[in-house]
């Protein structure tokens, strides 16, 4: 295993670790109180807890296809259809969160409504847009691997 992949190797499973943990204690914690609070704000919580638990299956998703794309570094399979097909993985599943959280912002707002609380609307946008910086990021190295890709066939064909 190689140095400069097992540094992010371990970013990425140290990434995983606190969302796990946010997961596992920190929303039912929200959940309890939600259900504690007034019923309207409940109902509300509800539905963006949901969102919340159901984009990190993609999330998990995405940081493993990373792992995976380290891997194929290792190996010296960094320019190969499989790490193409990774990074479009990656984009993907930063597409499906990011859509997921645009479905949920009328939640939000409705949070920020009940609550008075005007910054919900941007904390859910953030959820909109990081996603989709990284959606645009892993296009962009998709687009690009797969042109070195296809011009390194064309060398390999014309020697």
């Amino acid at each position: 295993m190689k140095r400069d992949t097992l540094f992010l190797k371990t970013i990425v499973f140290l990434i995983g670790i606190p969302v796990l943990a946010i997961c596992i204690f920190g929303l039912p914690l929200i959940a309890n109180d939600a259900a504690e609070s007034s019923s309207k704000m409940a109902y509300v919580l509800y539905g963006i807890l949901a969102i919340m638990y159901v984009s990190v299956i993609p999330f998990f998703v995405a940081l493993y296809q990373a792992f995976k794309l380290l891997n194929y570094i290792d190996t010296n399979k960094a320019f190969s259809k499989l790490s193409v097909k990774a990074l479009k993985n990656i984009k993907n599943c930063a597409t499906t969160i990011s859509i997921m959280y645009l479905v949920g912002l009328p939640l939000f707002y409705l949070a920020g409504e009940i609550d008075d609380a005007p910054g919900v609307i941007l904390i859910g946008m953030v959820f909109i847009f990081a996603p989709m910086v990284v959606a645009v990021f892993a296009a962009v190295l998709q687009k690009l691997l797969k042109n070195a890709i296809d011009i390194k066939n064309d060398n390999d064909l014309t020697i």
